[in-house]
């Protein structure tokens, strides 16, 4: 029987605070054999166990690999096992519940392993159980105790003189400060973490901190800075794994910013064509120029977010990941939206929440409903179906947000909530349900939870709510001002006029939205409906305008040859899901 020294384990421990990964790594291949024939009764084989656990973490190998050590300890032998033993064997056990996307098996083993192992002769573990225990939570959209338990680590390390240690936890406590509402401080923090590992072969923490600053580029609109950061990241994790789950993560989030990079070129080939338009063919062949260029970007880019998808729908495949795999299928829901292809959007968006909800993904599961509310508006934008049909759309898209509400209750996402919340409103704010007061209340639900977070394409769609509600609650108070008398130094004719602005788009929305229909009832020419229509900018909005509040595009667009001649309403709907945390 080959010995288990003690100069083994203290080598694995030394090269893991030291992130010395390559050294490890090697070490553990030299000892495959011991591995191989590991005897569940020898001298520090559950110490050996746990090692290879984190290092099984970091990229050694899959976490099968463990399951098949652990499979060497019955319960008969682990009944008579030292107490720092079977904690030993816990904490290895929490590591594979983690992997295995079993959020709250994996937080009971750690608890067991931090309310035990206080007089265990090795801190560095209880100071690894305390970060993993963080990554549970954090995934579990639990970010105050995540951040709690992430500082508790960090300064354990810090404490044991690891600072490289340290600077790995300070990774995810950056990004739990992000999600708090506190950028700056966790981009400081960020930047340490990076200098800190700077020296170090630790590929997966390096690629992280890159992971990191590409979702906060994303979520300040920065497309391009977020995609060279991801494609940083994604360089960093091949150097460790061609099939390292973060990968697949990282290739997944570069998909979400390549898809709304390729939205925000639309709105300027969209913008250039109609200034064309505007000032006749020729007389602007720099625009020409620049809408040429976009269009070429564009259409790489396009390609590349397939390319990117199945990338990374593969390495999910690979490892069996569930949120992985239905956040794959929530981005293809995004692009068939976009398409405006309604029926695969909905196909897309019912797997993703299957496998969300067989893993009880709350997060994933919000955002998923999300996507169903959008595409039951798009549908109402775009008049599909008779009237009663859009009724039902229209009542659908409102019950898939109040859905994402509740399932962004179960966590800690304040985003995921505000979002949620502002599509409830712009749900109640739709032409079929047009209810002001209950839209109203949403707006009022999400504000609280952006006061520290203005910016970003959630508080853009939070503005363009209020707008809404604005508006109609301007008309409301001008009939009232009317009934009493109230006119101002308004002539007659103005008066009229005004109430024509006022009424006729009303009627138009009530006869389906067809021009013959209302100059029928009203008994005018469809000329001046149609003009008074264009005016108040009713014609624009029912065939262009985005809910989220994005100008329009003509009809003209959809008749473009190009493979995403798509509406605004379709497009700048759907660019309002700018996932959180993939």
């Amino acid at each position: 029987m080959v010995e288990i020294s003690d100069t083994l384990l203290a080598q694995l421990k030394r090269d893991i605070v030291r992130r010395h990964i390559n050294c490890g790594v090697s070490c553990l291949q030299a000892h495959e054999s011991l591995l191989e024939s590991l005897d569940p009764t020898q001298r520090n084989a559950c110490r050996l166990v746990c090692y290879v656990a984190q290092w099984v973490d970091i990229g050694f190998a899959r976490p099968a690999r463990v399951k098949t050590l652990l499979m060497r300890f019955p319960k008969a032998l682990r009944a008579e096992l030292q107490l720092s033993n079977y904690i030993y064997l816990r904490m290895a056990e929490g590591m594979v519940a983690m992997a295995e996307e079993a959020t709250a098996i994996a937080v009971e083993h750690f608890d067991l392993v931090l309310a035990l192992g206080q007089d265990l002769d090795d801190k560095e573990t209880l100071a690894v159980a305390s970060f993993w225990k963080a990554r549970c939570l954090r995934k579990a959209g639990e970010y105050d105790d995540a951040f709690a338990y992430t500082v508790k680590a960090r300064n354990l390390a810090l404490e044991l003189g690891h600072p490289k240690m340290a600077a790995v936890m300070a990774v995810l406590e950056s990004w739990l400060l992000f999600q708090k509402g506190k950028p700056k401080n966790a981009a400081t923090l960020l930047r340490e973490a990076q200098e800190a590992l700077r020296d170090t072969d630790d590929y997966v923490t390096l690629g992280n901190i890159h992971s990191s600053y590409g979702r906060m580029a994303r979520r300040e609109g920065r497309y391009y800075d977020a995609i060279d950061h991801f494609t940083r990241a994604i360089e960093e994790y091949c150097k460790r794994d061609s099939k390292h789950p973060h990968l697949g993560r990282s290739l997944a989030n570069m998909a979400l910013v390549e898809r709304l990079a390729c939205l925000q070129l639309r709105r300027k080939i969209d913008a250039s064509s109609e200034r064309r338009r505007k000032t006749g063919k020729g007389k602007q062949p720099k625009l020409k120029n620049n809408s040429a260029d976009h269009r070429l970007t564009f259409e790489q880019l396009r390609q590349q977010v397939s390319t990117h998808l199945d990338q990374a729908a593969a390495i999910f495949q690979y490892h069996g990941n569930h949120h992985g795999a239905g956040t794959v299928h929530l981005i293809y829901g995004y692009l068939y939206l976009d398409d405006g292809d309604f029926d695969r959007a909905e196909q897309e968006a019912a797997i993703a929440f299957e496998l969300a909800e067989q893993k009880s993904d709350y997060i994933v599961m919000s955002r998923i409903r999300l996507l169903q509310s959008m595409v039951e508006n798009a549908r109402v934008d775009e008049e599909i179906g008779g009237r009663l049909e859009q009724e039902k759309d229209a009542r659908a898209a409102l019950k898939f947000a109040q859905d994402a509400i509740e399932f962004a209750k179960q966590t800690q996402n304040r985003r995921l909530l505000a979002n949620a919340y502002v599509w409830e409103g712009l749900s109640h704010c739709n032409p079929i349900l047009n209810d002001r007061d209950a839209a109203e209340k949403s707006y009022n639900s999400a504000l609280p939870f952006l006061k520290n977070d203005q910016g970003g394409q959630l508080w853009d769609d939070l503005q363009a709510l209020k707008t809404r509600i604005m508006r109609t609650g301007k008309v409301d108070a001008t009939l009232k001002a009317w009934s009493q008398g109230s006119v101002g130094e308004k002539t007659f004719q103005q008066i009229v006029e005004e109430f024509s602005e006022l009424i006729i788009p009303k009627i138009w929305e009530r006869e389906g939205r067809k021009v013959s229909r209302v100059a029928t009832r009203l008994a005018v020419s469809p000329k001046k409906v149609r003009r008074i229509l264009t005016r108040v900018g009713a014609r624009k909005n029912s065939t262009g305008a985005s809910l989220s509040g994005c100008s329009a595009v003509a009809r003209a667009d959809r008749k473009r040859p190009i493979p995403l001649a798509i509406s605004k309403r379709k497009r700048a709907n759907s660019e309002t899901a700018e996932q959180e945390n993939m």
